[in-house]
């Protein structure tokens, strides 16, 4: 039977990394871990990467997380997640339009491209509104306009910092939500893990102190999440949805390179595992192949 290489592309060695790692050294998976700032990519020789079977992407940077799957790809080398769902994922406004697309629920959604623009569609959807970066994550440069003057000053602010990512407006609408939302974990064709984020700020992020408890997996929630996630090209995501008061579940945002230490622990799911089962399946190994070496292919690692 054929063993499978799989590299790991990282940034930094966080919690998700060790455990990882961890349930890659647990089943006995070779594997190697590469160090972004350290790999070269030679566009006439791929060989050097041709020995991998698959390559998970865990870069802290989205763009060198692309350009790494977008030629890994184009050498016929399978990643997690693929060019085509990081394109998407860290994009907001391609996120909106593969929603859209796929006609699942999601916030109302404004783009425009001068600040004059900007504040004409603000105006036209009424105060509050959420003003978000085209790029970005961790719920940074979020900001929350309660009025025209505070607009009016984002908007100019924004405009004046030079680069074209600030000069693209993505408006969206303020959802009065019951101070939390739900992070869901989406693997292959499943939404194996959900918690509720609980916070006292209108941003909920546990990377901004969020605080997580368990949120139960109905059918709903289930078909939600994998729906945005066949919408964003499949595989492992992190699909973040809001209670809307009068639509229900909506869709906020989705993340290819999603963390999980807070989910893993306040769910008590073993996302790491389960994301390690899922890279060996699309090597083209069952995980079963390796559970002998744990007892099961759903081990806990600490």
């Amino acid at each position: 039977m054929h063993i499978p290489k799989i590299g790991v592309l990282y940034s930094r060695v966080r919690i998700e990394e060790k455990k990882i790692f961890a349930e890659l050294d647990l089943r006995g998976v070779q594997y190697d871990r590469i160090n972004d700032e350290e790999a070269i990519f030679d566009i006439g020789n791929p060989d050097p990467w041709l020995q991998y079977d698959l390559i998970l992407i865990r870069s802290l940077s989205y763009a060198r997380g692309l350009y790494a799957a977008r030629l890994l790809n184009s050498w016929g080398i399978p990643t997690i997640s693929s060019a085509t769902a990081a394109e998407i994922c860290g994009d907001k406004l391609a996120t909106a339009a593969a929603f859209h697309r796929a006609g699942v629920p999601q916030l109302q959604t404004r783009a425009a491209f001068t600040v004059e623009s900007a504040l004409e569609a603000i105006e036209e959807m009424g105060y509050p509104v959420v003003l978000k970066p085209v790029v970005g994550s961790w719920g940074r440069l979020l900001a929350k306009i309660n009025d025209r003057e505070a607009a009016e000053a984002l908007l100019e602010h924004k405009a004046t910092l030079g680069s074209y990512q600030h000069s693209i407006f993505v408006i969206q609408e303020y959802v009065k939500k019951p101070d939390r939302d739900i992070r869901a974990i989406v693997i292959g064709d499943q939404t194996v893990a959900a918690m509720y984020r609980y916070s006292d700020h209108w941003i909920t992020n546990t990377a901004r102190g969020g605080a997580g408890e368990p949120c139960p997996i109905t059918p709903e929630l289930d078909q939600l999440c994998v729906r945005a996630a066949q919408a964003a090209g499949g595989g492992c995501f992190g699909v973040d949805l809001f209670e809307h008061p009068e639509k229900g579940l909506i869709l906020n945002e989705i993340n290819h390179t999603f963390e999980f230490h807070g989910a893993q622990p306040a769910t008590g799911v073993n996302i790491a595992a389960k994301l390690v089962e899922y890279v060996l399946e699309q090597a083209g190994v069952s995980p079963y192949h390796f559970a002998a070496r744990i007892g099961s292919g759903n081990g806990v690692v600490a």
